[in-house]
């Protein structure tokens, strides 16, 4: 979880051009809705969906451990907290 957390993080601070510690993030779970997080850049709170939690994933894989992965090989899960498996 927490490294989801982290690319999360890293991509929304990029993609807003802000420092990554003014970048909130609570990752979310609902039956009907899937996956999602609120996030808060700069006190501004935002929603985002499983698309955007795979591609921040995503960039986080290739730049932290230079693995380039697609959003069809990351599943998401929920039990205790949320996790991310890479096939």
């Amino acid at each position: 979880m927490d490294e989801i957390v982290n690319a999360v993080c890293l991509h929304m601070s990029k993609r807003h051009e802000v420092p990554v510690d003014s970048v909130e993030v609570e990752l979310l779970y609902d039956e009907e809705q899937g996956f999602s997080a609120e996030v808060w850049v700069q006190g501004r709170s935002r929603f985002i969906i499983e698309a955007n939690l795979k591609e921040a994933i995503m960039q986080y894989m290739l730049a932290e451990y230079d693995q380039r992965v697609f959003p069809s090989q990351i599943t998401l899960d929920v039990e205790d907290e949320i996790w991310a498996d890479i096939a």
